[in-house]
């Protein structure tokens, strides 16, 4: 079995929810606090290939910073939007569970199930 991993912001409910839902299925996961590590340019494009997500589908539209970098601009190349995500993590949708070549998005924390 493949090492589970979440990228995880420990002040976000939903965040937290998952996590304990991965841990009540006997489940430790590596936990990644992608604000202090945010993923790298590589790892996000592996993150959004698995998800079958655009860029801009794993991106928190109400943060301040989509609306102050003018991130709704649809001329922004996925590159630009991916760099986006990488110096400003605040940006990206959490919590994400990876396994093996299986991502979810935990909103809700149960559809992260579905990859286990």
């Amino acid at each position: 079995m493949s090492k589970i991993t979440i990228y995880h912001n420990p002040r976000c409910s939903k965040s937290r929810q998952t996590l304990a839902l991965l841990q009540e299925q006997g489940i430790e996961p590596d936990i990644i606090d992608y604000l202090a590590t945010p993923p790298s340019k590589s790892r996000l494009k592996a993150m959004l290939k698995m998800l079958s997500f655009e860029p801009r589908d794993l991106m928190r539209k109400q943060e301040d910073d989509y609306k102050a970098l003018k991130l709704a601009n649809e001329s922004l190349s996925k590159e630009q939007l991916i760099e986006a995500m990488i110096a400003h993590p605040k940006l990206i949708e959490r919590p994400i569970v990876v396994n093996g070549d299986k991502a979810a998005i935990g909103r809700p924390p149960e559809s992260v199930l579905s990859i286990l």
